[in-house]
């Protein structure tokens, strides 16, 4: 992504946070100060919050060229067909999947529109995503050939996937470009996050919503939480979307049980992720949560250095992490799994850089697992 500039950032920034928070006057005075719509429609895509975009400046129309809110009402049209697509497909696919005998948990995409924004237009429709249980896969893969999906997930000669697909089956379907993932682990940091988070973890205390007048399974708000925190973290914020997420959620489900959400985190090693993705919420969406609550989260320095470094550069400059000497990766996992990602062969293993550092004969190759460690701590580049 190009940098965006100032003023385009805090207009996409004021177009992701509630009503509540940010009223039209605000947006109103935002945009008198924009000075290439281009890049504020670019942004919002990129971002992931065209709806949004779209809503917003509906409330503004008097301070936005015509054209452009013309471009906005299209994409969001676009956007809203697509989000009743993919409601079709995933009753369908849900409906094939219960005559099979086959649990399934649906998540993000529409149901996260649904639940979390009121509304499934209002959130980008993206893929279809859902978690299984890895014994279902050979059947459910079926399935979806059947419906015409092809599998292009990259596999072994024995048809498992490759490592770095391994919890994951990506499929898509040729005649109409519907893409669909079927996952039976949901993972924060490969291969150093150890837990197994997966279909039966998920459906505890699960709840039903409405989903274009059926009712479709969805996760807790404990879980949705979890999971939402994870999955950016994971992908470092680097999209707007994912803050915008969280807030929507914690928004909707205001009686959440933050005593539950806080063990359940520190309990499956996502405390750290929960923590960065509240407070991402909170200072980037102005979203509420207990003083005592967010108190506890601020006590984790290391995430409240990176939130504090994200809520100010993740838009302009999507991806980009604060320096520091400990990867960011690591510095997500708790306690116990960054103790045993920080001593394992695979993150101890030397690197060019570990070598260009000093240069030692071949037969003194060994001793650049003790270069790794000082170079590490002098250089993040080890990252």
């Amino acid at each position: 992504m190009r940098p965006l500039d100032h003023n385009v950032a805090q207009l996409l920034r004021a177009l992701a946070t509630p009503h509540t928070h940010i009223g039209a006057a605000s947006i109103a005075t935002l945009s008198r100060d924009i000075s290439c719509w281009d890049d504020v429609l670019r942004g919002a895509a990129e971002h992931g919050i065209l709806p949004a975009l779209y809503c917003r400046l509906a409330e503004s129309t008097g301070f936005v060229p015509t054209d452009v809110y013309d471009r906005a009402r299209r994409e969001f049209e676009r956007n809203a067909f697509h989000c009743m697509t993919n409601a079709e497909e995933l009753l369908e696919v849900l409906s094939a999947f219960e005559k099979a005998g086959i649990d399934v948990m649906p998540f993000k995409g529409v149901v996260l529109g649904a639940s979390a924004y009121g509304d499934m237009t209002h959130r980008i429709a993206g893929d279809i995503d859902l978690l299984i249980r890895h014994r279902d896969l050979q059947c459910a893969s079926a399935i979806l050939k059947q419906r015409g999906y092809e599998l292009t997930t990259k596999t072994l000669q024995d048809g498992s996937p490759e490592p770095q697909h391994y919890f994951e089956y990506h499929f898509e379907r040729p005649s109409d470009g519907m893409v669909l993932e079927l996952r039976w682990r949901l993972d924060l940091t490969q291969p150093r996050y150890r837990f197994e988070l997966g279909l039966d973890w998920a459906r505890d205390q699960r709840r039903t919503i409405k989903l274009a007048g059926a009712d479709v399974p969805s996760l807790s708000p404990v879980k949705n939480l979890l999971v939402l925190c994870m999955h950016g973290s994971k992908h470092r914020w680097s999209r707007l979307m994912w803050v915008c997420d969280v807030a929507q959620t914690l928004q909707t489900d205001l009686d959440i049980d933050w005593l539950a959400v806080c063990d359940e985190a520190a309990r499956v090693g996502l405390f750290n992720s929960l923590a960065l993705g509240v407070m991402l919420a909170t200072r980037m969406c102005g979203t509420v949560v207990p003083t005592e609550v967010l108190k506890r989260f601020e006590r984790v320095r290391s995430m409240r250095v990176i939130a504090t470094f994200l809520s100010e550069h993740l838009i302009a400059e999507p991806g980009k992490l604060p320096a520091g000497r400990i990867p960011y990766n690591i510095q997500l996992l708790g306690f116990r799994d960054r103790a045993a990602a920080l001593l394992s062969v695979s993150f101890l293993r030397p690197n060019p850089q570990d070598r260009a550092l000093i240069r030692l004969p071949k037969r003194l190759d060994a001793l650049y697992y003790l270069v790794r460690p000082i170079r590490i701590l002098l250089d993040r580049s080890g990252r």
